[in-house]
């Protein structure tokens, strides 16, 4: 169904580097994944989540994704929502840091090191 169309690329599955670049060069975001939904908001892309619920509620309280649902039309809707909204759309495309502040693999050396 997709195939014809010039700015939609199908891939086969590919590995996490070329994965992450395509999330950074990416515009927005459409998933199931909480891993993803998590990666995404640190890049500051909108996601829309396409799932009834999600395990990852800071996204949705914070503003930055969208909880579409799981039918064709609400997700098509909540697409459209951003490709027609600039407002929407730049107020979704924060940065944040919701699940960890970045500094753990610090911590676990400062640990690690005051054991030996």
């Amino acid at each position: 169904m997709l195939g014809d169309i010039s700015n939609i690329h199908l891939l086969e599955p590919v590995e996490y580097p070329k994965f992450f670049w395509l999330m950074q060069k990416s515009y927005l975001i459409l998933t199931d994944s909480g891993g993803v939904q998590e990666e995404a908001s640190t890049l500051g892309k909108p996601v829309v989540v396409m799932r009834d619920t999600t395990e990852r509620p800071e996204s949705l309280e914070a503003g930055v994704s969208l909880l579409a649902g799981t039918s064709t039309q609400a997700v098509v809707r909540a697409v459209e929502r951003l490709l027609n909204d600039e407002e929407l759309y730049q107020s979704m495309a924060r940065k944040l840091d919701l699940y960890g502040d970045g500094a753990t693999r610090h911590r676990v050396v400062d640990i690690l090191t005051r054991r030996s």
